[in-house]
């Protein structure tokens, strides 16, 4: 999930909002404002349930943000690197680069994000006691009596035992630590995570057919996202461990040939399109990779247009490329492969280009792994 604007760094990692964002943020201020406070606390003015659902919406996603945070934090301190992380309409999700070393490790960094919305909803929780000990019946104690219970159900939620939540996550230590067999444990998770998408989508139109509103609707939702994850999740596991071991140098297409990024897309047509076998073309200065353009960007621009538009301007851009080192092993590329919509990954040394790896150069790899011994786990 990429970022639409980056906030800032937190604890070194670099945060970012997509979008989608608002959608729920819209959405959660306007059922506290516009029904469940209204409805717990009438005769308020208009402007102070406003103030009230913004205010509870603002908190909520900050707590969200310190549940990532935990994340990132735990994982770099079992020796992974991290992204960064974005939040979204589902939520929130912490970019990590590679895999944990063992199941403890797996454990830690999955269990630390609901630990943390727990802990939150049991602050919040304490701090409603207390204002209503203090006689404090209005919408401060409605805000944060609903903090405290979506910070609980939020924990909640994220450990049961399905991928890509966190309780996946920790089901997949749990199958590890049992089996040693880290892919056998992501399959399992990824299944749990089709059952539970399933089950959240039939719990939902039941819902909405019941007459409970689009509450019902948002439950389906989220349970097409989960198997839609879940899928994904089980693919990349399979694929993983059929790519066990094997280096970026090895299934790369080294020295590809490069443009400048400012050849017009005329110039491209007329002197690379025939003459050049792959659908991706690198674009270089002084060796070093500025963007990467592809068949499909450049079918994009008007026959008009072409000879007054250079690659530049259709390229995936320099600080979207994703790039990977030849020793750096394929298993920990392939999450990163999707952060540029090519599909693709420029392979450098220092910061010269020395290859690519293209869809079709992981296919050949998967292609040659059946031809060769699986170390377990």
């Amino acid at each position: 999930m990429r970022a639409s604007f980056r906030l800032g760094r937190i604890a070194g990692v670099p945060v970012g909002v997509n979008w989608s964002v608002l959608v729920i943020f819209v959405l959660i201020a306007w059922v506290l404002s516009a029904n469940q406070f209204p409805r717990s606390y009438p005769d308020r003015p208009g402007w102070a349930y406003l103030l009230a659902g913004l205010a509870a919406a603002v908190v909520f996603f900050v707590g969200l943000l310190a549940h990532e945070v935990s994340h990132a934090v735990v994982a770099k301190r079992n020796g992974l690197q991290v992204e960064g992380i974005t939040l979204w309409l589902f939520g929130g999700v912490a970019e990590l680069r590679g895999e944990p070393s063992d199941p403890g490790a797996e454990l830690r960094i999955s269990g630390v994000g609901p630990l943390v919305s727990l802990l939150l909803g049991v602050f919040f929780g304490a701090v409603a006691v207390l204002l209503a000990l203090a006689g404090q019946e209005g919408l401060l104690l409605g805000a944060v009596s609903w903090l405290a219970g979506i910070n609980v159900l939020l924990a909640v939620f994220n450990v049961l035992p399905a991928a890509p939540l966190d309780g996946g996550r920790l089901l997949r230590a749990a199958v590890w630590k049992a089996t040693g067999d880290r892919a056998r444990a992501s399959v399992v998770a990824a299944r749990a995570g089709w059952v539970l998408g399933v089950l959240l989508i039939g719990l939902g139109i039941w819902q909405f057919l019941a007459g409970y509103g689009v509450g019902g609707l948002w439950l389906a939702l989220i349970g097409w996202f989960l198997i839609g994850a879940a899928g994904t999740e089980e693919r990349q596991a399979r694929l993983g461990s059929a790519l066990t071991g094997v280096r970026v140098g090895e299934v790369m297409t080294p020295q590809p040939q490069t443009a400048s990024a400012e050849m017009t897309v005329a110039d491209f047509v007329d002197h690379y399109l025939f003459a050049y076998r792959h659908t991706a073309l690198p674009l270089t200065e002084d060796g070093r990779p500025v963007g990467l353009v592809t068949l499909d960007r450049v079918r994009g621009v008007p026959p008009d247009r072409r000879a007054a538009t250079t690659l530049a301007e259709v390229a995936c851009r320099a600080d979207d490329l994703v790039l990977a080192r030849p020793e750096e092993q394929l298993n920990d590329l392939l999450p990163r492969l999707g952060e540029c919509s090519d599909g693709r990954a420029l392979v450098v040394t220092g910061d010269r280009l020395v290859g690519i790896v293209s869809p079709s150069d992981i296919s050949r790899a998967v292609q040659r792994s059946t031809l060769r011994p699986h170390p377990a786990g």
